[in-house]
């Protein structure tokens, strides 16, 4: 036979009534099985009397006490109540909470409690408690589209949670049609071979604004297919640069390269499609990065503002 689950509370005090009014009642009124209810613990030290008295006294009544006025809880609505702090002021040293040792006693087997307890007490308490029910029954009502409200938030949190894990799980991974991309630092090759792939995808045009270029970048535009335009955009080009350039140029199909200023960023255009660089091409996967297609951005705009605001080298 499974051992049967229970949950043993460390030793504690056990609250008095003077303790008990501290907490108001609204707050040891809780939902489960979407019914308000009390749990006995609460109610015999709200009595002032023995738990084990309380239940004595319910089993004496039984019949008064159909399913509809006092459950007990399943070892799983027990549990999640004590997770929740539920009653820790007068759990008893050593009480066993497990399901099967915890009852629920929902506002008509509060009414009827206090009517087999025969005790003044009692009834006037119970008076009380009533008040709780009802007035934490208005509340509930009253603030029912709130808790909708709530509700949506929820499932639209939970919605977008698994959209950025998506996210992350494509920028880690990068995806089949190139749309984006994050790598981390060491990964020289693959950032250079996911440009790479870029830039052999192309059928117009490949056009490289970066404030930072040498012959790295030459190489790799070269991957380009025939009768594929390459233009580039940076900051300055130095002597070096200048020399790579008239060199490669003496070879192969030449590379027009303009003086831009005004760019902070990186940004690579594939025919119609603008992708955001995070790093300087150069020095791809020497530290994170990520590569991210742009999507509704007009290349066609993006490149008139660059030769209008560009020198040629």
């Amino acid at each position: 036979m499974a051992k049967k689950e229970t949950i043993v509370k460390p030793n504690e005090p056990v609250a008095n009534s003077n303790q008990l009014g501290i907490v108001p009642i609204e707050r040891r009124i809780y939902i489960v099985r979407d019914i308000q209810i009390m749990i006995d613990l609460d109610l015999a030290a709200i009595y002032g009397v023995e738990n084990r008295s309380l239940r004595q006294t319910v089993r004496r009544n039984i019949d008064s006490f159909p399913d509809d006025f006092m459950f007990r809880l399943t070892n799983d609505e027990a549990n999640k109540l004590i997770a929740k702090g539920v009653s820790q002021s007068v759990i008893p040293p050593g009480y066993n909470t497990g399901g099967s040792e915890m009852y629920a006693f929902t506002e008509h087997g509060v009414a009827m409690l206090a009517t087999v307890l025969k005790s003044a007490k009692a009834r006037k308490i119970s008076i009380d408690i009533m008040r709780a029910f009802v007035a934490m029954r208005h509340f509930l009502i009253s603030n029912a589209q709130v808790f909708q409200r709530l509700d949506r938030l929820e499932i639209r949190q939970l919605e977008t949670d698994h959209k950025i894990e998506q996210v992350f799980a494509q920028l880690e991974e990068g995806t089949e049609d190139n749309k984006q991309c994050i790598f981390f630092d060491g990964q020289v090759y693959d950032a250079y071979e996911f440009i790479c792939n870029l830039i052999k995808s192309s059928t117009m045009r490949v056009v490289v604004v970066d404030n930072y270029v040498d012959y790295t970048v030459l190489t790799m535009l070269d991957k380009r297919e025939s009768g594929v335009n390459a233009t580039i955009y940076t900051q300055k080009a130095g002597d070096q640069f200048k020399l790579d350039i008239a060199k490669h140029d003496a070879q192969y199909p030449p590379i027009p390269v303009w003086i831009f200023k005004m760019s902070h960023d990186r940004f690579l255009i594939i025919d119609d499609l603008v992708y955001h660089v995070g790093a300087s091409i150069k020095d791809l996967g020497k530290k994170w990065f990520a590569v991210s297609l742009m999507e509704a951005q007009d290349a066609n705009a993006i490149i008139t503002r660059l030769q209008a605001d560009s020198s040629r080298l």
